[in-house]
């Protein structure tokens, strides 16, 4: 899944980032809870920001969840057993899904 959000903003409000992923914000909320790898700020108003790093293990939460299909529990469990491991690869993949975007861009533009 390639996510579209601004590279420039230090921040990111629940609201979008729930757009990127197409979920709603109950769900990144729920996972803020389940997760121990996500760990946003909170303004004075106690509304979660999320970081570069907050909005990367949310691509690895949903690219576990939602596209293999693992449960919470499953997930967690892969996530404390093989962190590095599996964020290596995901980086990989999420590398060459840019590629690819950006190719199928070229591709179109001929």
């Amino acid at each position: 899944m390639h996510i579209e959000l601004s590279k420039d903003k230090l921040y990111y409000s629940i609201g979008e980032v729930a757009k990127a992923f197409d979920v709603n914000a109950s769900l990144i909320r729920f996972w803020d809870k389940e997760f121990d790898i996500l760990k946003p700020k909170k303004n004075a108003k106690g509304n979660r920001m999320f970081t570069q790093d907050d909005v990367k293990n949310l691509q690895l939460i949903y690219h576990l969840v939602k596209e293999r299909g693992f449960t919470l529990d499953g997930a967690k469990t892969h996530l404390k057993e093989g962190k590095k491991k599996t964020l290596d690869k995901f980086d990989i993949i999420a590398k060459l899904e840019t590629i690819k975007a950006a190719l199928t861009n070229i591709k179109n533009q001929l």
